[in-house]
């Protein structure tokens, strides 16, 4: 992949630090109480963490599973609308499919290793004039590396129609 763009390191610097907080408060405010840290991004992967506390649990003592299923959006969003590069393109998520596998406890991981499917299909999108659909997969792994929760999210992605 080419190097970042000025406008993708300027969205990678918001995301990873401080200023997430204001960006979490503004447009997810529901994120920032439940904690969500974006760690890393970058053109191929995000990683999203969210802490296991009083506000995300259920009654089971486990990690509410709204809670796992909006880290996983983000790890997935966040890689969409880094490669939108400034595009007029509409990104919607059209379909969640999750599995869990064990009740998550710690703080949790969600990784997402799909960052060159989404460029391409908003590039296709950008390019077309057509409606793309990109399923990208965000796996939660908990403190000790077990993966507790897996996301296939689908997303649509289809270029505005000018004014």
């Amino acid at each position: 992949m080419k190097p970042c763009s000025s406008q993708q390191t300027k969205i990678i610097n918001i995301f990873t630090s401080w200023r997430f907080l204001f960006f979490l408060i503004w447009k997810l405010p529901m994120g920032f109480f439940a904690g969500l840290r974006v760690k890393v991004l970058d053109k191929t992967q995000c990683i999203v963490t969210v802490p296991f506390n009083f506000l995300n649990k259920n009654p089971f003592n486990s990690m509410y599973f709204a809670v796992q299923a909006m880290a996983a959006e983000l790890s997935t969003g966040a890689l969409a609308f880094l490669h939108q590069n400034n595009n007029n393109i509409s990104m919607l998520v059209t379909n969640l499919e999750s599995n869990y596998y064990k009740k998550a406890v710690t703080k949790v991981r969600f990784i997402c290793n799909d960052g060159g499917n989404i460029a391409n299909a908003l590039k296709i999108a950008q390019e077309t004039n057509k409606a793309q659909k990109c399923i990208m997969i965000s796996k939660g792994y908990d403190m000790s590396g077990v993966c507790v929760s897996e996301f296939k999210i689908t997303w649509s992605l289809k270029k505005r129609k000018q004014a």
